[in-house]
């Protein structure tokens, strides 16, 4: 796996070893990019290590100053080549932690909601009580929304409390509006939740949910950018984490927490997370089971 992430800005032939001896170096991962001003913001927020400039008269490269990666690419940078000219990042560079925080408090909200749910409703159909309650006028959407509400109130209150104590802990970047963030996690929850009934809408063995959540839950948590940004990955790999929640639920919380930004400017993330809601409750409204 490579150990650092380098973007090079309009390279004017192949990424190899004869364009610049810089790019031979081993275990760092080079790919080409065009937009200048995009590619800057993302060395600010730890997804590009370095932005490398190898043509023109303002030949040089861009570093976040607050990570260590970028410290060490630096470094073997200059034992390369001495003469490229260090410039800094038009954007503000924010801290690991500052970058992190915000995927580590959303995969917590998503282990939440697919496994806090999915196993009570599994549970419910396996001991009978949702048979008893089809003996009721009680609908099927009617079922989806209430579990829906209540697991809602308890998760959020939950993630509201984890996110004022480790704020007041670790001091991470908190620059946009508090209300918008809610507003981000209460829809992306509202997706996951309904995520987790449609796994578990006809499922009766624990086991076999289980099973089927992780299956979900791991890919999320690895290619949503939690951990990591998918910056230089295959195209494939980025088409397929924009079928997860949780990469629309990141990309809005980062967007306010680190750069300020309010509900107008995540109109893409918001329509998906709705979007993703409405099909997952109407599927699983559809294929609902009461009974084994």
């Amino acid at each position: 796996k490579p150990f650092f992430k380098v973007a090079v800005l309009n390279p004017q032939q192949a990424l190899t070893a004869a364009y610049h001896p810089f790019l031979a170096t081993k275990y760092i991962q080079f790919f080409a990019v065009r937009n200048e001003k995009e590619s800057l913001k993302k060395v600010a927020r730890h997804q590009i290590d370095m932005l490398l400039k190898l043509e023109g008269k303002e030949k040089g490269y861009w570093i976040n100053s607050e990570s260590p990666k970028s410290y060490l690419v630096e470094k073997l940078l200059q034992a390369s080549d001495s003469k490229l000219k260090r410039n800094q990042t038009e954007n503000t560079p924010v801290t690991y932690l500052d970058w992190v925080i915000p995927g580590v408090l959303g995969m917590n909200i998503m282990f939440s909601c697919l496994f806090g749910v999915g196993f009570v409703i599994v549970r419910y159909r396996k001991n009978g009580y949702l048979k008893r309650l089809n003996a009721t006028p009680l609908t099927p959407f009617e079922f989806i929304v209430a579990q829906m509400s209540s697991r809602l109130i308890l998760v959020i209150a939950v993630s509201s409390f984890l996110f004022v104590a480790t704020h007041a802990i670790l001091k991470f970047s908190m620059i946009g509006s508090y209300f918008d963030l809610l507003v981000v996690a209460i829809l992306g929850t509202i997706s996951l939740i309904s995520l987790s009934l449609l796994i578990t809408s006809r499922v009766s063995s624990e086991e076999l949910a289980g099973g089927l959540l992780n299956v979900v839950s791991w890919p999320m948590m690895f290619l949503s950018g939690v951990w990591f940004s998918l910056e230089g990955s295959p195209e494939i790999v980025k088409k397929v984490a924009d079928f997860f929640p949780l990469t629309h639920i990141l990309n809005a919380a980062r967007a306010i927490m680190i750069d300020g930004k309010g509900l107008a400017d995540l109109t893409y993330p918001l329509s998906m997370l709705l979007l993703m809601s409405i099909i997952f409750i109407a599927a699983g409204s559809w294929l609902f089971k009461w009974s084994e």
